[in-house]
């Protein structure tokens, strides 16, 4: 076990003192001596060379210059003012100005001592400047160089004002290092897995990271954390799913009965692709151990998760248990209760929905049915969790769009069976293999990868601002021809005004080409009244208007097979898999669909890739990994309860093979030794323990 030198609080630590460490805490998050061992430099000065100043040059990155400081001055005033100095060595002059912290500097530096001075290198009509530069006073007998790379911490304006700028920072590490010997800081990994990987021990790992003596000692101390780090998670991951394999209970499925068989050989709309067949086929072996099945069943747009939960709420059905389905929205549950009635309607199975529109005795009705056993299956929302809702024998809880609906939310509908239900939770946004094994690696996890046949591409156009009028007679065309079509704006949360006001401006915009009573428009925005959203949400559902002008909120879950058009201005400000979500919200019918980016003429370097990716490919799967990779794992569906994804060092992107080899590890680890009762793993056990982070937001029961 680690020493209990690690769990001293920071107030202890020489230099630091009780006001200095109120702030460490609030500011960084380092309350004790183990926290500051874990906060990691971002780069080190490599303080083992001296640059002479005439030898800069324009393509001189950083350096590092002693010299004196000849003179230190303020010029300007207020939002103007700056710092500038000008530091000599024998070979010339170099410029130094601050525009923060004048009043700071000032105070600390005094004209004609001499200072060593590191920072990045820029040219100003000729001459070589540092802003913002790194500076301290050379004090004999002290050296110039130093013979290890220096490191470099994060810090705050806050923490500067107390004298906890990154150096002092980098001391107070340096003096804890100097109090600690290698038993205090425990090893973590199993000796066997450190032999196989040839990785530094942990105090090594730790000691080079901040200290590194070489570049190739840095290397080899980030790449071991970096593994600790994906290691950990994994094992946590894998931990949780081996215990529920083992020990969760769950209703048996045991048979395979009439109604799943008349549906699928008598009510299939379209044969099963074989990706559906192999879905239902994991699921059917999952309900049938006796253990609770927790899956997260991934498709993109249009791929037929709903058949495979109507299939699945069957074999409930026929097992002789009720089934559910959760949507987030009234307008989702109410086009989930559609689509199911209809698929169910020549087989006499009741279907009920219920939302918080479902009035009196209806209610009461449905209530009942429920209690009574009667009712088969129950569609809704938020609804479904309300302590009066009773089932008599729940056998399974399918989640639609599972990131809208809280924990502690979902955990309300499996607390309504003695045994908890089954649970399959579908997401229709792509998430890359490597997020999904990171953020959702206590699931079992199933893939729908292939599109049912007949469905037409969707046609991915990107036209400038200046071809609106042919974009706009396009749309006119589509409508003559009986369709609709969508118009989405951006909604950025910060600008709100200024996106409502776009919204309107846009929305007058697009009545002057769709003038009435020629073309009815409805509009959807967040300002909007619930109940006027949901009726003007309706009435492009049911056709009685051509257009919906909407910012982001249809995002998810509006289905109209009848719309081939969808309109996405300012593209260039959408994210891909936003864009992606937007784009499925057309090709939903046997018609051919567009989707049509519009954007300015001036676009970065960034907003040109995704617009690119979005017209070369229809595959979710593609673009999340592109979208991983221009803008890292950043929230899983705008959620973040999950300790998964706060990484120090290891990122998903970059270290992508290093994260297989800790999922193939920590798995390989959790077979042969579940329980980690192994010599061996004894102090894995221990560590993990130690740091029970927060269970991962996926575990749903």
């Amino acid at each position: 076990m680690p020493s209990h030198i690690l769990s001293n609080p920071v107030d202890y630590l020489k230099g630091v003192g009780p006001q200095k460490a109120e702030l460490l805490k609030k500011e960084l998050g380092i309350f004790t001596f183990g926290d500051l061992l874990e906060y990691y430099p971002f780069r080190h000065i490599d303080r083992t060379k001296l640059n002479m100043i005439s030898e800069l040059r324009p393509d001189t990155e950083f350096a590092q210059v002693a010299g004196v400081l000849e003179y230190i001055q303020v010029i300007g005033q207020k939002q103007g003012k700056r710092l500038v100095g000008q530091l000599r060595d024998k070979t010339g002059t170099l410029e130094l100005t601050w525009f923060q912290g004048v009043n700071w500097v000032t105070k600390t530096l005094e004209e004609g001592k001499s200072y060593l001075v590191y920072g990045r290198v820029t040219f100003y009509n000729g001459q070589p400047q540092i802003v913002h530069p790194e500076i301290e006073l050379l004090t004999t007998p002290q050296t110039l160089t130093k013979d290890f790379l220096e490191p470099v911490y994060s810090t705050t304006e806050k923490l500067k004002s107390r004298g906890l700028g990154g150096r002092q920072i980098g001391k107070l590490t340096r003096q804890l290092f100097s109090m600690l010997k290698k038993t205090d800081v425990a090893e973590n990994l199993p000796e066997p897995l450190l032999h196989r990987l040839k990785l530094a021990d942990r105090f090594t790992a730790l000691q080079q990271i901040h200290f590194p003596q070489s570049t190739t000692q840095y290397d080899e101390a980030v790449k071991r954390l970096k593994f600790e780090e994906l290691f950990m998670a994994q094992m946590r991951m894998n931990l949780l799913r081996s215990e529920r394999h083992r020990f969760s209970k769950g209703v048996v499925f045991d048979k395979v009965g009439e109604l799943f068989n008349t549906f699928y050989k008598d009510h299939l709309p379209f044969p099963l692709t074989n990706a559906q067949k192999r879905v239902i086929k994991e699921i059917r072996t999952d309900t049938a151990r006796g253990h609770q099945m927790n899956r997260l069943l991934q498709g993109d747009v249009g791929s037929g998760k709903t058949i495979v939960a109507v299939l699945v709420m069957l074999l409930a059905l026929d097992n002789g248990f009720q089934a559910c389905l959760m949507a987030p929205t009234e307008i989702l549950s109410q086009q989930h209760f559609a689509t199911i009635e209809t698929l169910l309607k020549e087989m006499d199975i009741p279907v009920r929905l219920l939302t918080g529109s479902t009035k009196g005795a209806e209610r009461k009705k449905i209530l009942k049915e429920l209690e009574e056993g009667h009712l088969k299956i129950l569609i809704g929302t938020h609804a479904v969790i309300e302590e009066v809702v009773q089932f008599r024998n729940l056998g399974i809880v399918v989640i639609d769009e599972q990131h809208r609906f809280g924990v502690a939310q979902r955990a309300r509908l499996w607390q309504k069976a003695a045994i908890p239900p089954h649970v399959l939770v579908m997401t229709a946004t792509p998430i890359p293999r490597t997020l999904a094994m990171t953020a959702y690696g206590d699931l079992d996890y199933s893939v729908i990868d292939e599109m049912p046949p007949g469905r037409k591409p969707i046609t991915t156009v990107h036209r400038y601002e200046q071809y609106r009028s042919k974009v706009m007679e396009f749309i006119k065309a589509e409508i003559g021809k009986g369709r609709q079509a969508y118009v989405i704006f951006p909604l950025i949360e910060e600008s709100d005004k200024l996106d409502y006001e776009n919204l309107m401006h846009g929305y007058e915009n697009i009545k002057g080409y769709f003038p009435e009573p020629q073309y009815w428009i409805s509009m959807v925005h967040g300002r909007q009244p619930a109940d006027q959203k949901e009726l003007n949400m309706k009435r492009f559902v049911q056709g009685d208007t051509n257009i919906m002008v909407s910012t982001t909120v249809i995002e998810v879950g509006v289905n109209v097979p009848n719309a081939s058009v969808m309109v996405i201005e300012n593209a260039e400000k959408f994210g891909l898999a936003q864009l992606h979500q937007l784009r499925g919200r057309v090709g939903r019918g046997a018609e051919q669909s567009y989707c049509i980016l519009l954007t300015g003429v001036k676009l970065g370097k960034e907003a040109r890739e995704r617009i690119g990716v979005m017209v070369a490919t229809n595959n979710g799967f593609e673009i999340a990994e592109k979208d991983l990779e221009l803008r890292g794992p950043g929230e899983i569906d705008g959620t973040r309860q999950s300790g998964a994804l706060n990484f120090k060092l290891a990122g998903l992107v970059q270290d992508r093979q290093l994260l297989e080899l800790a999922r193939n590890l920590a798995a390989e680890v959790v077979e042969k030794d579940p329980e980690l009762v192994s010599a061996e793993n004894l102090r894995l056990k221990g560590f993990l323990q130690l740091r029970k982070g927060p269970v991962a937001w996926s575990r749903i029961s």
